[in-house]
C-alpha cells in the first residue's frame, strides 16, 4: 500500500533537521533566459551543494532518523554517483558505515568523490540494475540498511527543501521547473510549493530517451521502459516508483521532455552565459526553457540539480552542444588540383572569420573528376547567421559546397 503523500509539514520538518548540514544554495538570475521568457528566470544551483548535488538532503534525512540500532547495522546504496556521494556523506557525519553498489561505469570522479567520504565501494555490472539487486540481497544478508534513491518519504522529505528554499529566495516564483528521474526531487519540491503556493505551476522534466514518467501515468502505475538511451544518466531511471508516482500524478502541473540537443545546448549555455559547471541530468529543467521559453509563465525558477560531470564527458557534451546550437559547420568543397588551391580556401574562410578545426583532402574517389580535390573542412563559427555567410562566401567564390 502506498503511504500517503508527503506535506509541507514534512519537508518543514526535514529543513529543521538538515539546518547546518546542508548549504542553502543560490538563486542566479539568468538575463539570457529572462530575454527569452520576457520576464525574470532564476537558476536554483544544486550543482553548488555538499558533495555537488542535491541528493544529501534526503539521504541525510532518511539515515537520520534510522534508530541508533539500525545505524549500527549499517547502510547500503546502489547509485551511479550523485545518490553515492550523498549517501557516503551522510553516513559519515552520522557515524554510520556505508557500503555503495556502483556500475564498473559509474565515471572515475564521481567513484573517487565516494570513497573519500568514507564508503565502501563495490563495483559490478554495465548498468545500475545489477547494483541494485546486489545492495539489496546485501541488505538482506547482513541486516544494513538499503537507502533508496528516490521511493522512501523521508528521502521525498529532505529534497523537498530545495522547494522551501525557492519560496524564500523568490517569493513571486509563478513556475518552477525541475529534472525527475525517479521522481524524488520533483515530488518533494512540488509537496513544499503547493503547500505554501498552489498557484505555483511545477514542472518535471525528463529526457526523452528515458521518460518513463508519461507512460506510468497513462497507465496508472510506474511501467518500465524497456531500453533507456540518453547522456543524463542522473535521471536515466526505467520506472518510477508508486510513491514518487502517487506525487507527480497529484502535484505536478506538467510532465515535459528535452532531447539530446536539447540537453547539450543548456550544458554549453550555462558555462558560457552562467559559469555554471552542470551535468547533463542537473541542467534539464534550464533546456526545457531554452526549447520553449513561451511556455513557462515568469517568474520562473529553474532548479540546477547537479554539477558532477566527468571532464571527459563535458569535452564530448560541449562539442555536441556547439554543433547543436548551428557553431560546428561539416562542409565538403571540390577545388582545383593544383598548388595553392588549399590556401585559397583557407584565405576565404579566415576573411569571414570562420576558425578551421579539421581538413582533410581526397584526390583518388570515383566522383572526383581529373584535375580535381574534394577538401573536407570542420569549421567554428559563431552560429546559424555566421555559417550561412560562409557558405554564401564560398559560393560565391566560386566553390560547389555540400554541407555534412
Amino acid at each position: 500500500m502506498t503511504s500517503p503523500l508527503i506535506s509541507g509539514v514534512d519537508v518543514e520538518e526535514a529543513a529543521a533537521l538538515l539546518s547546518g548540514v546542508v548549504r542553502q544554495t543560490p538563486l542566479w538570475h539568468s538575463r539570457g533566459l529572462a530575454d527569452r521568457v520576457g520576464g525574470p528566470v532564476w537558476l536554483k544551483c544544486e550543482n553548488l551543494q555538499r558533495t555537488g548535488s542535491f541528493k544529501i538532503r534526503g539521504a541525510y534525512t532518511r539515515i537520520a532518523r534510522l534508530t541508533d540500532a539500525e545505524r549500527a547495522r549499517g547502510v547500503v546504496a546502489a547509485s551511479a554517483g550523485n545518490h553515492a556521494q550523498g549517501v557516503a556523506l551522510a553516513a559519515r557525519l552520522l557515524g554510520a558505515s556505508a557500503t555503495v553498489f556502483m556500475p564498473e561505469t559509474a565515471p572515475l570522479p564521481k567513484v573517487a568523490a565516494t570513497r573519500s567520504y568514507g564508503a565502501e565501494i563495490r563495483m559490478l555490472g554495465q548498468s545500475l540494475t545489477e547494483p541494485l539487486l546486489a545492495a539489496a540481497e546485501y541488505a538482506e544478508r547482513t541486516g544494513s540498511v538499503f537507502i533508496h534513491p528516490f521511493e522512501h518519504p523521508d528521502v521525498i522529505a529532505g529534497q523537498g527543501t530545495v522547494g522551501l528554499e525557492v519560496l524564500d529566495q523568490c517569493p513571486e516564483v509563478a513556475t518552477v521547473l525541475v529534472c525527475a528521474g525517479g521522481g524524488g526531487l520533483v515530488a518533494g519540491v512540488a509537496a513544499a510549493v503547493k503547500a505554501r503556493r498552489p498557484d505555483v505551476r511545477v514542472v518535471a522534466v525528463q529526457a526523452e530517451g528515458a521518460a518513463a514518467f508519461p507512460g506510468s501515468l497513462a497507465a496508472g502505475r510506474p511501467t518500465a521502459l524497456p531500453t533507456m538511451a540518453t547522456m543524463a544518466d542522473g535521471i536515466a531511471v526505467a520506472a518510477p516508483g508508486d510513491l514518487t508516482l502517487a506525487h507527480v500524478r497529484n502535484l505536478v502541473d506538467e510532465v515535459r521532455t528535452v532531447s539530446e540537443e536539447d540537453l547539450s545546448r543548456a550544458l554549453l549555455f550555462c558555462l558560457e552565459r552562467a559559469k555554471l559547471v552542470v551535468e547533463p541530468a542537473g541542467v534539464a529543467a534550464v533546456a526545457a526553457v531554452l526549447a520553449d521559453p513561451k511556455a513557462f509563465a515568469p517568474p520562473v525558477v529553474a532548479v540546477v540539480s547537479g554539477g558532477n560531470i566527468d571532464p571527459v564527458l563535458l569535452l564530448k557534451v560541449v562539442q555536441h552542444g556547439m554543433a547543436a546550437a548551428g557553431r560546428y559547420l561539416s562542409l565538403r568543397l571540390r577545388v582545383p588540383d593544383r598548388p595553392g588551391s588549399l590556401a585559397a580556401v583557407l584565405a576565404e574562410l579566415a576573411a569571414v572569420g570562420a576558425n578551421v578545426l579539421e581538413v582533410e583532402h581526397e584526390r583518388t574517389a570515383a566522383r572526383l573528376d581529373v584535375g580535381e580535390v574534394e577538401v573536407f573542412v570542420v569549421l567554428e563559427t559563431r552560429g546559424p547567421d555566421h555559417t550561412g555567410e560562409v557558405v554564401s562566401a564560398l559560393s560565391r567564390a566560386g566553390y560547389p559546397v555540400t554541407r555534412e
